[in-house]
């Protein structure tokens, strides 16, 4: 037994005679004091206990050794799994297998080391990355919800389960782009509101840094460590604010326009000059503009609308005192329309009754004064439907005029001579017949024209307060009792040439005393020192009254009231009867001065 304790398998040969150098010197130790052999192997017994108990701890604290590191080896193995699932990482176990099943635990250890503290550092860099991307979202989270508390992102991973692989990763990075872009979306917007905001305040002239601090501070002065809000808040209440703007901008347009036009009533009353107009032009001409183009800084402020309000209180005031001058101004503007036109202007408004009044104080001189421009507008409006048989009548006159100078030219017996301007009387003798004879023709063509005109207007057409039908009918007869008086001369002047002819058949030839008595007589037609000729003042065709002109545009009233005198027809437009409407044929002229023809 001694042997087999003393050569255990376990020992190197080193050990082993040691073991047994020691045994038999102990041996001999025993010999030289006597020990009995029943001792020998009591004490041998002790010491084969002894060294078991010995073997036996080593083996248990190798199997303790053995248990901590398989324990390390797993607890590694664990935290690798754990970091490569946390990573998203490819199984790198599959690597490692083949070299674990043939290495101690120790080497496993050394192998697995290494690999957890590069999968640490790599989880430590995918901490801090998902940290920045995630306080990145947080803070513009809070940003576009409009709450700036932001939480630890790097507290918050931690606290929780994440998913550190690569593939989380780039879903926050997704989420943030999406974040950033609507972010950059929201700023545009705040952008575009806050400078419309300031296009606003500064039409209207109002602060700009107030209105934009009433709904929300960073949108006006952004502080350090500030953002700028972009909720959906700040945008509705930036909404609102343009909203408030631009309902008061249309406001005030409104005012001002308003104001404006009371303005140029009063500069068209008061006939205000251009350079005092001048002084407001700058303002007015913002009215040539929609409400919506009106961008010039100021253009609406209360100061602009308050000092057209007050130019247009002083033309008011000093429209008071200057009313009865311009009642009377239009009213003179009202009776030159109508003197040019032969239209009797409202005798209402006549200058002495608006004077009147206005002195009185019966009538309010506004009122009279728009009263008269009503006047003044139907005048002109009816002077635009009257021109046609207007410029007919200045044809017809013009062809009495050139009528009675024919007459006075033909009585002149040196007409034929070769005087100075002999060619030009001539010629416009030869067209003063052409006229003549157009005459009856311009009668009948103006007698439809009016006929026409009253049928249309369901109104009578008087001229200088006469109608013109009846005028014109009575020009008709006077001249048809005129050709018949002409006739009656020729038929007497034809028996009293055949009387002389007789007489000189019987008592011979003598001298007329007629004709030399004419010869003798003044006809009253010379000439004018330019080879001009200027024709009596009698009546050929029409009376002396009617070729008195009466202004530049309109002439020979005189001849329409003299028919008026003669003529003993009513002036009844509804019972007019239709006999009464002269028809006629149109003659063909190549003259260039012949009237207009239907």
């Amino acid at each position: 037994m001694m042997l087999a304790f003393a050569s255990p398998s376990c020992c190197s040969v080193h050990t082993s005679s040691t073991c047994h150098t020691l045994l038999r010197e102990l041996e001999q130790i025993w010999k030289d004091i006597g020990e009995t052999e029943a001792d020998k192997d009591r004490m041998l017994s002790e010491l084969e206990r002894e060294c078991l108990e010995v073997y036996q701890r080593k083996v248990e604290e190798a199997a303790n050794t053995k248990a901590c590191l398989h324990q390390s080896v797993a607890t590694k193995e664990a935290e690798v799994a754990t970091l490569m699932a946390v990573l998203g990482e490819l199984n790198i176990n599959s690597l490692i297998q083949p070299e674990k099943k043939s290495a101690s635990l120790k080497e496993q250890l050394a192998l697995v080391t290494p690999l957890i503290d590069d999968l640490r550092v790599m989880k430590d860099e995918r901490v801090k990355q998902f940290a920045d991307v995630k306080t990145q979202i947080d803070k513009i989270t809070s940003e576009i919800s409009g709450y700036s508390s932001i939480i630890n992102a790097v507290s918050s991973l931690n606290r929780e389960d994440h998913d550190l692989s690569l593939r989380n990763l780039s879903e926050y990075k997704s989420h943030l782009r999406t974040l950033q872009k609507e972010k950059s979306e929201r700023i545009q917007k705040v952008v575009d509101c806050v400078n419309e905001v300031h296009t606003l305040c500064s039409v209207l002239g109002m602060d700009f840094g107030r209105t934009v601090s009433d709904v929300h501070p960073s949108l006006h002065a952004t502080s350090l460590g500030q953002s700028t809000n972009i909720s959906v808040s700040a945008l509705e209440s930036l909404e609102q604010a343009i909203f408030k703007l631009k309902t008061e901008r249309k406001v005030r347009y409104q005012k001002l326009k308003d104001v404006a036009g009371s303005l140029f009533e009063l500069w068209t009353l008061m006939d205000t000059t251009r350079v005092e107009k001048s002084k407001l032009s700058r303002i007015t001409s913002v009215l040539r503009l929609s409400e919506a183009e009106v961008t010039e800084p100021g253009a609406l402020s209360l100061e602009v609308i308050q000092q057209i309000s007050t130019e247009v209180e002083r033309l008011t005031k000093l429209k008071a005192s200057r009313m009865k001058e311009l009642v009377i101004k239009r009213r003179a503007e009202l009776e030159d329309i109508c003197y040019k036109n032969h239209i009797d202007p409202d005798p209402s408004t006549s200058t002495d009754k608006s004077s009147a009044m206005i002195d009185s104080g019966l009538v309010d001189p506004c009122e009279l004064l728009a009263n008269i421009e009503a006047q003044i507008n139907k005048a002109k409006d009816e002077a635009l439907s009257r021109k046609d048989i207007m410029d007919r009548i200045d044809w017809w006159l013009f062809a009495c005029e050139e009528e009675n100078w024919l007459e006075d030219y033909n009585q002149d017996y040196r007409r034929y001579s070769g005087g100075r301007g002999a060619h030009i009387h001539l010629k416009r003798a030869e067209q003063a017949r052409i006229k003549v004879t157009k005459i009856p023709v311009m009668v009948n063509t103006l007698i439809n024209k009016t006929l026409a005109w009253e049928d249309e207007k369901q109104k009578l057409f008087l001229y200088d307060g006469v109608r013109l039908v009846s005028i014109l009918e009575d020009y008709k007869v006077v001249r048809q009792q005129k050709e018949e008086s002409k006739k009656r001369a020729r038929d007497q002047k034809k028996l009293q040439d055949m009387l002389l002819a007789e007489k000189e058949s019987v008592y011979g030839s003598k001298p007329s005393p007629r004709r030399s008595s004419r010869f003798r007589k003044s006809n009253g037609y010379h000439g004018n020192g330019h080879g001009s000729v200027t024709p009596r003042n009698s009546m050929s065709c029409a009376t002396p009254e009617l070729l008195t002109p009466r202004s530049n545009s309109t002439r020979h009233n005189g001849y329409f009231k003299e028919m008026t005198r003669l003529s003993t027809v009513p002036l009844n437009f509804v019972a007019m009867a239709k006999e009464d409407t002269v028809s006629f044929s149109s003659i063909s002229c190549s003259d260039a001065e012949s009237p207009p023809q239907d």
